[in-house]
């Protein structure tokens, strides 16, 4: 039997980095970076993610302390809010290219391996994050 395609399931995956203190960085910081980078405050990267400001502030803080690079920058003015640092620019861009070739090789093994030939994620399933496609 031959499933249509709103049947085949769907990868997905969950990528992070982690010591044993804890997540380093993953598809939530991921998320958050990304989202200040296109323009959001890091109050409302923050909110759009159902964090709080301190959660969100904590989050980055701690990935800057164990990577020891800055991840965001204050934007000249009092209330200017937060950009990327050059640092925090390319983690984006290359954790993002990380998830895709992993997501890639990982539908890639699926189709060869599984009887249900799964579907890649298109963006149009529910979902609370994941990087987008270039």
């Amino acid at each position: 039997m031959i499933m249509s395609l709103k049947d085949r399931p769907v990868v997905r995956l969950h990528l992070w980095l982690e010591t044993e203190k804890g997540v380093v960085f993953g598809l939530g910081r991921w998320k958050l970076l990304e989202r200040i980078q296109s323009g959001q405050s890091l109050r409302g990267a923050a909110e759009s993610l159902g964090m709080s400001y301190r959660a969100a502030w904590g989050k980055i803080k701690s990935t800057e302390d164990v990577l020891g690079v800055a991840l965001i920058e204050k934007i000249s003015g009092n209330r200017a809010g937060y950009r990327l640092t050059a640092e925090g620019s390319s983690l984006v861009d290359h954790f993002n290219r990380w998830f895709q070739e992993v997501e890639s090789y990982a539908l890639s093994r699926a189709r060869e391996l599984l009887p249900c030939s799964p579907r890649a994620y298109d963006g149009s399933q529910s979902t609370r994050h994941h990087p987008r496609k270039p």
